[in-house]
Formats: C-alpha cells, structure tokens, sequence
C-alpha cells in the first residue's frame, strides 16, 4: 500500500488538513516516522492538533491494527499516576477491589500518546524511563513483570529546555522520547489552512437532517484575518457556535462571535479595567458553553441543566441572556425541549 492508499485508508478522526507551506514542512516526514517504530515528540501551542498528529503517526505505521491510548499527563494526581499507568491486582491498595490493566497494558502492540508529558511528576518520570529503556514493567501488586511492546508519542505545548536546566524533567527522558521530533505552527502562522478547516468543522458538526450552512464573505473574511490564540480547537468552537447560531443557510459574521468582545478578551485595551475585562472573558465562556451543551443534548434544556448541575430555570435565563435559542438544536427532534 503506497502513501496516498494509506492516508485515505485514516479514519476521520485522523484525518490530517492543510497545504500551508509552514504546516507541510512541520508533517513532511511525518509517514517516514510513522514506518519507523521510534518515539516521536510533538511540540505546538494548546489547540495546533498534537494528538491528531498522533493519530495519524499511529494509523499510518504497523500498529494501526492496534489501540490508539491517549493520556494526559497532567490529569490524575500523582499518587494514582503508577496504578493508571501500570495497572494494578486486586487488593494491591485499599478500595482495589479487582484487577485492572493499566494505560501501558492497554496500549499493548499500538501507541501509547503522552499529552503534556513536561507536568509528570518525577517519581512517574523514572518510572517512564524504565519501561522506555528495558520495556518491562510491573503492576502494583504483581509478582511477575510484563513485557511493553508499546510505541510511545509524546506532546508539549512548551519548550522542555528550562525545565531540564531546572531540573524538573529528567534529560536521560527527554532524549529517550525526541528519537523524531515535529514542531506544529499555530494557526496565524498558516493562514491558508483556515477556511479550508472551518468548511471540514461545518460538515463535521452538522446535524443529519440539516444542509451544511455556508460561510458569509464578511465570516471568510474575519476568519482569516483573526489571530486564533486558541489555534484550531478556538476555530472549531466558532464553527460550531455560528453554525448554531445562524438564522439562515450563511452563517454571518455576527454568529461566529469574534467581533469586539472576543478582541476585547484576548487584547484588552489599555483603558479597559480589569473588571470590564473579566465580565467579557466570563460572557465569553458562557455563551461557549452554552453552546456546546445545547449541542450535545441537543436543544433538551432539562437534560443540559441535569448535566450542568443547574436548575432548569436559571439555565433558561442563561440561554435567553446570551440568545442561545434550544430550537436551533433540534436536529429535527421531536419533544426535545
């Protein structure tokens, strides 16, 4: 199977966007690595698409017939990182009731992607390096070891440099996992890319009884222009946030939410007292949230107010407050609301 066979044999989740020439640059080697079994480090800002890049090293090489195990390092407090990571039998630690395989074990024979790897605390880094060097490890209250036959992918959305100086990630570590490295560039920084990505998020997230609505020239226009310090995961969300906001066939520009108060957010004038600041970022994350809650109950306010933990009728007042109408979530439901 040659490379074009492979890239459209992905699933959809892996799928991989793009022809700026920046981003080309930063994937160009991306099917060479993928071949190659060795760990691979992957540096971008928050939202640039790391674990899809992943993904696609994981479809694209032998193990792709295997699991794809996603972790974020700095998710689980410390003293849970070696069961989570190495699993553990029954009655290795109170309240462990039955044995379970740990992150490791379930990655066994596929990819194993560390995202934010430079918050592992450094018991949890040695740990890591251990398996990394005689890919052997044992489960919290295991006689016997097992053997890791896992490939590891790791991300960082910072330089690892300072915290080596510092001390705080173990270099040894560092350059058992940037065997191969790739440098994702923010969104502002491939520009090209950015209606291409904002017409893939508007079929993604279109309803099945619903045509994908397209985008309004003053929409194109302020989502090429925009700075996107969110990067990709920051287009997605006005995707989807205008798509369901939109009261025609076009989404304007108006239903993306990128106009004063999004600018103001993200480059405050120097006039602009804190507090003004800080009621616009909490609008800001409200009116988010509120969309994508109407989305995913799929405009059934009392489903999305159990789910918030809200009383159903203050989440109404937050929902006509921010002109976030249920009906447009539908999806051509009956009795949703």
């Amino acid at each position: 199977m040659d490379e074009n066979d492979r890239r459209r044999s992905l699933p959809l989740d892996a799928h991989i966007i793009g022809q700026a020439p920046a981003f080309l640059r930063a994937i160009e080697k991306l099917p060479a690595m993928a071949r190659s079994g060795a760990p691979v480090f992957v540096f971008g800002e928050s939202g640039t698409g790391k674990e899809l890049v992943a993904r696609a090293i994981h479809y694209l090489s032998d193990r792709s017939s295997f699991a794809f195990v996603a972790v974020n390092c700095g998710s689980f407090p410390e003293t849970l990182l070696e069961a989570e990571f190495f699993g553990h039998e029954r009655g290795a630690f109170t309240n462990a009731h039955a044995r379970r395989e740990g992150l490791i074990a379930q990655a066994n024979g596929g990819t194993l992607f560390l995202d934010e790897i430079d918050h592992l605390p450094a018991k949890a880094q040695v740990d890591l390096l251990r398996v990394l060097q005689d890919k052997r490890f044992r489960a919290l209250g295991a006689v016997a070891e097992q053997e890791s036959n896992v490939r590891f992918v790791a991300a960082s959305n910072s330089s690892i440099a300072p915290l080596i100086e510092s001390g705080a990630f173990r270099a040894d570590l560092f350059y058992r996992l940037c065997v191969f490295t790739i440098r994702l560039p923010a969104l502002r920084d491939r520009r090209e890319d950015i209606l291409p990505l904002a017409a893939h998020f508007l079929k993604k997230h279109c309803p099945p009884s619903r045509t994908p609505p397209s985008l309004a020239r003053d929409a194109c226009e302020a989502l090429v222009s925009y700075h996107w310090p969110g990067n990709i995961r920051e287009l997605e969300n006005a995707i989807i946030r205008g798509m369901y906001l939109s009261q025609s066939e076009e989404v304007a520009l108006e239903d993306l939410g990128l106009g004063a108060d999004a600018a103001s957010v993200l480059e405050p004038d120097s006039a602009c007292s804190f507090k003004a600041a800080k009621q616009l970022a909490v609008n800001a994350f409200e009116r988010d949230y509120l969309t994508r809650l109407m989305m995913e109950h799929h405009g059934n306010i009392t489903n999305a107010a159990r789910a918030a933990r809200k009383d159903r009728r203050d989440l109404g007042k937050l929902l006509k407050r921010h002109r976030v109408d249920p009906k447009h979530f539908y999806a051509g439901r009956e009795g949703t609301a």
